[in-house]
């Protein structure tokens, strides 16, 4: 678990990057960027679905690099030497780049607000890398993810779900929503918590590195690229069988790993 410290102390680090280094990162990005567009404009439409996962988990590992931003992977992660279907990834959400450190690891299908698809650029490739949007504004629209989620792991992909249905500076977690973690379980898909922070050089909460509250997508990459070496931990929970939750109902199950999720953060 991380130290308790982290809980108490959540002033960002005072070490900033000076402009040179910040204007070689932007430039960085925006070639990375357009080598994306490429990738999703030109090479995606004639790509299979493995192909293109793979494509997409090298982009995402490239775009980190840009921002320089280092991930640390702990606990059980998933073995490179084991194709790995119909699993959901569940995790707390705090940034942006949540969904690029996770898909370096391991090549995710995400479920996501229906908001990022009004992103500039970054919504469009999003949108490319089979993103399935939810619309939290209507209710009927649950039931459609739900649908299209099991038919997804059904046919062998693998998600990544942020039930908090927001994001947060890291230093709270809001209460999951259970609907979308109904989909696995008509799938019998195992479950697969992650507890994912962003730590400091002194081991507490970096709430700059946020993209959570008030704070716009911009100002929320500007925050990372005045960082010299930011962090973010992926601590990857032991998988939750089928078996292991057959006689859970969904709040339960659900309740069950945000509380695994709380217990490794401190939470």
């Amino acid at each position: 678990m991380i130290s308790s410290v982290t809980l108490h102390t959540t002033q960002p680090t005072t070490h900033q990057t000076n402009a040179i280094t910040r204007y070689f990162r932007v430039a960085r990005i925006v070639c990375h960027t357009c080598v994306g567009l490429v990738l999703a404009f030109v090479l995606f439409p004639f790509t299979g679905n493995q192909i293109k996962a793979r494509l997409i988990q090298w982009w995402c590992t490239g775009l980190l690099a840009a921002f320089n931003i280092q991930v640390k992977k702990t606990g059980l992660l998933p073995s490179k030497n084991t194709a790995l279907s119909n699993t959901m990834f569940v995790a707390n959400h705090v940034s942006w780049s949540d969904i690029h450190a996770l898909n370096s690891v391991i090549p995710l299908r995400f479920i996501a607000k229906s908001e990022i698809k009004n992103w500039p650029i970054f919504g469009y490739l999003v949108s490319k890398a089979n993103t399935l949007f939810i619309d939290r504004t209507k209710r009927q629209d649950a039931k459609r993810t739900i649908d299209t989620a099991y038919s997804s792991l059904q046919s062998g992909d693998n998600l990544c779900l942020f039930p908090e249905g927001t994001t947060t500076d890291g230093t709270e977690m809001k209460p999951f929503k259970s609907s979308l973690i109904q989909a696995a379980i008509l799938a019998k898909s195992p479950i697969w918590p992650v507890a994912l922070h962003y730590p400091n050089a002194d081991s507490s909460i970096n709430t700059k590195i946020a993209y959570a509250g008030e704070t716009t997508l911009v100002e929320s990459m500007r925050n990372m690229l005045l960082q010299k070496n930011p962090i973010i931990v992926l601590h990857f929970l032991a998988p939750i069988t089928p078996a292991e939750y057959a006689a859970m109902d969904r709040r339960t199950l659900t309740l069950h790993i945000e509380g695994l999720i709380r217990k490794q953060l401190m939470l």
